[in-house]
């Protein structure tokens, strides 16, 4: 067996941490925070096999210049001369055709349902109740423009395999009957289902912590020693770690932390916003997204989750509550009855996820340092992909056949 020393307690570190301590590894964790500020505990807990399409498609580019020009609007590019900002959106818009969409479909199916294989078994061990409901998700839309859009998606849906319907109006009253709708109809992605991420997250620190892995928050990397083609060390300040075998897990950080090793990795901090209110009726059994708002809004813990936006920019601490009125504004606009006031800034989360310029996660070996397992740049899909990227990271330490084919997912690509 190995040390391994993983950089990043989001749910990727935490996950690889699972998946190899189960095989008998001597792990040791290191995160820059407290772990409770990664993007893991505020995101919509959604996992979705139906996102088998990439960021990085033709609409995106032309619905995002639009909606650069809303204040409101779910998605930003900030413009800036950062030299890291216009190397990802160069490559953004080279991926951004139908031939990568139809390339990666595959790929994302295999991933997602693999991970939704892993949160089923996971949610069967003790200690691991993570509040998982398999009832699907609603893909809301109020205009035909949508109504097209979601319909040709679930048609690529299911002929993917994935269970996939179109609803009417009158089918989606029917599924949520104590809940006023204004809309012309839904997709149910009947292929989703979601979890309550703070009991997740905390289930598995909790789990890796009773089993001997170390936890180390507060703890930022500011060195990374390497020799001939391995790292040797890592430090945090004077503080010295060692390991056979490390795993980059750093989220929305990554960049930075890999240019310690001379190693890059292009991805852009996408910050989204989210917020809670509680909801003691219960009218909300399952989960939507609201297509032409992009928002998502989940039940969970006795709540309602809302949530949105993608602001690509540097990593800051800034909260623009414009983009907050606009998650409240598009609430009831497809729910009458649903109207969540401005929440106060002390309860309004938000985080970075870590966009990579092609739509698709790292998840692979490093060809440049030896002893180096990347998993990073799952962008919106961090959560719903955590347990498949841990097991195929402990498959790639442990030097075993992975589950399925990771090679479009590969680091150097």
């Amino acid at each position: 067996m190995s040390d391994i020393l993983i950089i990043g307690g989001g749910i990727m570190g935490l996950s690889s941490a699972y998946y190899l301590s189960k095989q008998g590894h001597g792990i040791t964790i290191l995160d820059k925070g407290d772990i409770t500020s990664s993007c893991s505990f505020g995101n919509a807990g959604m996992v979705v096999p139906s996102h088998f399409i990439p960021m990085a498609s033709p609409g995106m580019v032309q619905q995002g210049i639009r909606w650069m020009f809303n204040s409101k609007s779910p998605f930003y590019v900030r413009p800036s001369l950062d030299m890291n900002l216009i190397s990802w959106g160069v490559k953004f818009l080279k991926y951004a055709n139908a031939g990568h969409v139809s390339r990666s479909a595959v790929p994302l199916r295999d991933l997602s349902l693999l991970s939704k294989k892993y949160y089923q078994e996971l949610s069967k061990e003790p200690g691991f109740d993570f509040e998982l409901k398999n009832n699907g998700i609603l893909a809301f839309y109020k205009t035909e423009k949508a109504a097209e859009e979601e319909a040709h998606l679930a048609k690529k849906g299911i002929e993917l395999g994935l269970d996939m319907a179109v609803l009417d109006t009158m089918d989606c009253l029917k599924l949520q009957p104590d809940l006023k709708l204004d809309v012309l109809g839904a997709v149910h992605y009947r292929c989703d289902g979601h979890v309550y991420p703070t009991k997740l997250m905390n289930a598995l620190t909790n789990y890796l912590e009773t089993q001997g892995v170390t936890i180390l928050r507060n703890h930022e990397v500011t060195r990374i020693d390497r020799y001939d083609g391995k790292i040797t060390s890592v430090f945090t300040g004077q503080k010295e770690w060692k390991a056979d075998q490390y795993v980059l897990a750093t989220g929305a950080w990554s960049p930075a932390v890999a240019k310690m090793m001379d190693v890059k990795v292009s991805i852009m901090p996408g910050k989204g916003y989210s917020f809670m209110e509680t909801e003691p009726a219960g009218r909300m059994t399952i989960p939507a997204l609201l297509c032409e708002a992009r928002v998502a809004v989940t039940p969970m813990n006795g709540s309602i989750r809302y949530s949105g936006t993608m602001e690509l920019d540097k990593i800051n601490q800034r909260i623009n509550q414009q983009r907050v009125q606009g998650i409240l504004q598009a609430i009831p606009a497809y729910f009458p009855d649903l109207e969540p006031a401005f929440p106060p800034v002390k309860d309004i989360w938000f985080g970075f996820r870590p966009s990579s310029a092609d739509g698709l996660p790292y998840i692979g070996r490093s060809k440049k340092i030896k002893n180096l397992v990347i998993a990073t740049g799952h962008g919106m899909m961090g959560l719903s992909l955590g347990p498949a990227t841990g097991v195929l990271v402990s498959q790639l330490i442990s030097e075993q056949q992975t589950d399925i084919d990771i090679q479009a997912f590969s680091p150097s690509r």
